[in-house]
């Protein structure tokens, strides 16, 4: 793996670096390498991702062919999300009042 420093910028490399061994699964790799793993565990987890491999692939194939819908997008905090009446997604609202129901207290 080679990143190329520019401009003495360090910093930029770095990050460019930790995107690529992220996306290489170097970290994934080492944290699964700090301890041992059984043969029968390690046969077990790696089935276990082939099948979430397999069932996302055909997931995805599944809804570009049109046979089932695609999920719907998680709303945001943010442009086009709808707003509490305080203005802030995160101000208070008022307390509400529930009506008493039942005989005299």
């Amino acid at each position: 793996m080679q990143v190329l420093v520019r401009d003495n910028n360090v910093d930029q490399a770095l990050r460019v670096l930790k995107k690529k061994m992220q996306r290489e699964g170097i970290f994934r790799e080492m944290k699964q390498r700090k301890a041992y793993e059984k043969p029968s565990v390690r046969k077990a987890r790696e089935k276990a991702e082939a099948v979430r491999r397999a069932r996302k692939q055909a997931r995805k194939t599944a809804i570009r062919e049109g046979l089932i819908a695609a999920p719907k997008p998680k709303p945001r905090f943010g442009a086009g999300a709808p707003r509490r009446p305080g203005g802030s997604p995160f101000a208070p609202t008022a307390p509400t009042v529930l009506p008493a129901v039942g005989g005299a207290a």
